[in-house]
């Protein structure tokens, strides 16, 4: 018979638990990963009982209060806390999204929040970006053209043309999409994932970009754009209602068409 062990120092164990001062009315206990690769001691979940009274609605909201008040080693990204940067994605309730727009009421039971999964961890909730900004940047995400414009203008595209890009330009490189796709996690080395092919449909639908037939020979291939298998996780889960996998198939039908 096979047995399969996790790796040494991977099992997550029970960590410390937190309560809320007395005399707290509205408790709620929020249940966070943490690691520390400074240490050689295991992943743990902290639980921190919380009083809601004592910080604002959305789950960033706590965590903020649990680094100011309880924690201070708990180690988390945020930035303009709108929902626009993305900076705050992770994990929450089996779900990948923003902190900072999921509201707290919306969880039943105890809120648990981890990093973005699939990806290596560089401390509690942050995990390692790097491998994505690098896949993003090897679309080339920025306007390709050769011919000049006319003197002192911008470059001009119709109101029909430049509605094809709604649904696209309003990503946010969060990584919920990618990190919430089986065929990223299985094949996040070469497959460029549902962030990626979304940002680089936005410039091969632009009216304005030349470079449509070298953007598609860089695509062409079984793993950057074919490991795609329609699951439909990264539509379910995008905190922005973008579908990726719609832009994806958009790219696949250029690729069929141009051969034709």
């Amino acid at each position: 018979m096979a047995e399969f062990r996790l790796p040494k120092n991977s099992r997550v164990m029970p960590g410390k638990t937190v309560s809320a001062a007395n005399g707290a009315k509205r408790k709620r206990t929020f249940r966070i990963y943490r690691y520390d690769p400074d240490t050689a001691e295991n992943p743990r979940v902290d639980s921190y009982e919380i009083d809601l009274d004592k910080c604002g609605p959305m789950v960033l909201d706590a965590i903020i209060h649990i680094k100011n008040e309880v924690d201070p080693t708990l180690a988390f990204r945020r930035s303009c806390r709108e929902g626009i940067c993305g900076s705050c994605a992770m994990n929450i309730d089996g779900t990948n999204t923003l902190a900072c727009t999921k509201a707290t009421e919306s969880i039943k039971g105890d809120v648990k929040i981890y990093p973005l999964p699939h990806m290596a961890v560089q401390k509690d909730l942050v995990p390692d970006l790097k491998h994505f900004y690098a896949q993003y940047a090897s679309v080339k995400p920025w306007l390709q053209a050769e011919s000049p414009p006319p003197p002192d203008r911008e470059r001009l595209q119709s109101k029909e043309d430049r509605e094809k890009l709604d649904g696209l330009y309003e990503c946010i490189l969060c990584a919920c999409c990618s990190t919430s796709c089986p065929s990223y996690w299985w094949n996040g080395d070469r497959y460029l994932g549902p962030a990626a092919l979304l940002q680089a449909y936005r410039w091969l639908v632009d009216s304005r970009d030349e470079a449509t037939g070298e953007r598609l020979d860089e695509l062409e291939d079984p793993f950057k754009l074919y490991r795609c298998h329609t699951i439909m996780n990264c539509a379910r889960t995008c905190p922005k209602g973008l579908n990726p996998a719609e832009a994806i198939a958009n790219i696949k039908k250029m690729m069929v068409t141009r051969t034709l």
